[in-house]
């Protein structure tokens, strides 16, 4: 119990692990909760972005789209090698759900998840054709960023090297989603589709963030996990979406 308590001690302080052995209990569960959610979300995403693939209008966005399923499934693989350092049967993992289940189009949003994985609540919604992809690329990509913003501070350092690897290819990916956004949105009639999609996504994606008050993220934080409440990375979130709408004259 001592030697636990000088270790949580050490974290709260900003101390980093490197190793599964010194991880006492409970920073093993929240750690491992915090990697699932991620690969979880990532092979969610990876497989909706594999049907947008046959959306795409031409073969510059079909490159994009292609990127995106490949890259999103690579830093789910990296996450996953380090769970299996925990010794989750990393071959079976993968196996366990199917990742291009999706809810109906019109079911209701919230921040619960739905079913036995961990994916975050936004990635159970459908992407309907290419205009609907990109704007959901778009506010879920910026989103990310955010969240690895903070993913890349956590106390366990092989992880947290991880999403620092992890973090320039999903900025990449919004940009290709604003780049493809600017295009759309170049006709009166892809700007009424964005619009649409826009207001479909951007409640969805804010559920991502959780509620505002957090017992998890008290517990979190006291283990270095979490720095940033909640509420303060959706107003993050909220103020970088304004900004690029606006660029764009969506809002």
């Amino acid at each position: 119990m001592s030697g636990t308590m000088n270790i949580e001690d050490y974290l709260a302080q900003g101390g980093v692990l490197s190793s599964p052995d010194n991880a006492p209990a409970r920073y093993r569960g929240e750690l491992m909760r915090m990697m699932s959610s991620f690969v979880d979300s990532e092979l969610a995403g990876s497989a909706g972005f594999a049907d947008a693939i046959n959306f795409a209008p031409a073969i510059k966005e079909r490159i994009a789209a292609s990127r995106i399923t490949l890259e999103k499934a690579d830093h789910a693989e990296r996450v996953l090698a380090i769970m299996g350092d925990f010794g989750t049967d990393t071959a079976r993992y993968q196996a366990m759900h199917d990742w291009s289940a999706r809810l109906p189009r019109e079911a209701a949003h919230n921040a619960e998840r739905i079913g036995s994985d961990m994916r975050l609540s936004v990635f159970h919604y459908p992407l309907e054709g290419w205009t609907d992809a990109v704007v959901m690329n778009v506010l879920m990509g910026l989103a990310s960023g955010v969240q690895l913003a903070e993913l890349s501070r956590v106390s366990y350092g092989p992880l947290a090297e991880v999403f620092r690897g992890v973090a320039p290819r999903e900025a990449r990916h919004a940009e290709l989603g604003r780049e493809g956004l600017e295009k759309i949105t170049a006709t009166p009639e892809g700007r009424a589709e964005a619009m649409a999609s826009i207001a479909y996504w951007q409640p969805r994606v804010a559920a991502s963030f959780g509620a505002p008050a957090s017992a998890r993220y008290e517990t979190q934080a006291r283990f270095g996990l979490r720095h940033t409440p909640n509420a303060a990375m959706r107003a993050d979130w909220e103020k970088q979406v304004a900004a690029v709408l606006a660029a764009l004259d969506l809002n």
